[in-house]
């Protein structure tokens, strides 16, 4: 399935929207290059759990959890070397949780990731937009 997001605050509306749909256990791997709106789409998602805390890109930390409707893992994992760093992280209990987990730079672990983990692709455009790719939607039509 293939989107388009015409703005920031398009991109934390479609965010929204995904929101609505998810269930205790989804894995949201996300991925494009820097800016690409990963962090501001998350916060849509943040937004649509009902999490009150404000949503920063956990790059420095690698893995922020903030309570709303369940629990909300949102990992970055730009800043590791690779899967092994990823698995030594101790993320089981997040990804095989109560809540859903959320990471970004996912290109780099995606073969430690099961097979149901929804892949959302953003691609900032030059007109502004972002192209949003997604794999993988187990919940029918976004649009």
């Amino acid at each position: 399935m293939t989107l388009k997001t015409s703005s920031s605050e398009k991109t934390v509306e479609f965010g929204k929207k995904i929101a609505s749909y998810l269930k205790k256990g989804d894995i949201i791997a996300l991925q494009g290059p820097l800016a690409a709106g990963k962090t501001t789409l998350t916060k849509g998602i943040a937004e649509g759990l009902k999490v009150k805390d404000t949503i920063t890109s956990p790059t420095f930390c690698i893995i922020s959890e903030y309570e709303g409707s369940m629990p909300l893992y949102h990992m970055d994992v730009y800043r590791l070397d690779g899967a092994q760093d990823f698995i030594n992280l101790g993320i089981d209990d997040m990804l095989y949780g109560n809540g859903v987990s959320i990471i970004e730079w996912s290109e780099k672990i995606m073969e430690e990731l099961p097979k149901k983990t929804i892949v959302i692709r953003l691609k900032p455009e030059d007109d502004g937009t972002r192209t949003v790719e997604i794999d993988n939607w187990p919940y029918g039509t976004l649009e």
